[in-house]
């Protein structure tokens, strides 16, 4: 049964995500829904699930940063449309890989900071970060998911 007032809907613009993580779309729905009820947000979010040179295009457009990123967050700032959230497969797969972690978790953790920034939290000051990274540990620990946060697992989300 879909939450009231969340509209989540997942692009697969690469089926290496299945190969990657099992039942990606599911599991992006659950955390994108689970970040949203933590914060309270509702709207419809877009997650779109592609590739390195994807992303790359999108971050030199948006951010000018020519090179591809692990998540970016676009708030809508419209009534009903809380935003998109587009991920990259290879850096989401070699960062799970050098913090030792599974990939579905780190998809899991950067889905619900993406949400979170479409909710208009953010980590540029120490106290901002701090209540985000609370947050997503929040988020994951109701996923059934490990703490990113706990000692030994890297800063993963930028």
């Amino acid at each position: 049964m879909p939450d009231q007032g969340m509209d989540i809907t997942i692009v697969l613009a690469t089926q290496k995500w299945r190969a990657a993580v099992p039942r990606a779309e599911a599991l992006a729905r659950r955390a994108v829904a689970a970040a949203m009820r933590d914060c309270g947000a509702d709207g419809a979010v877009t997650v779109l699930l592609t590739d390195d040179a994807a992303i790359k295009r999108l971050n030199t457009g948006h951010r000018d940063k020519a090179k591809p990123t692990n998540v970016l967050s676009f708030p809508a700032g419209m009534p009903g449309h809380l935003g998109d959230i587009a991920l990259a497969l290879g850096v989401v797969r070699r960062e799970a890989r050098e913090a030792g972690r599974r990939a579905s978790d780190h998809l899991a953790h950067l889905l619900a900071h993406g949400t979170l920034h479409l909710a208009g939290h953010d980590h540029l000051l120490a106290g901002e970060a701090r209540r985000m990274e609370q947050a997503e540990a929040r988020v994951m620990r109701r996923l059934g998911r490990p703490n990113p946060w706990k000692e030994g697992r890297g800063r993963p989300a930028t």
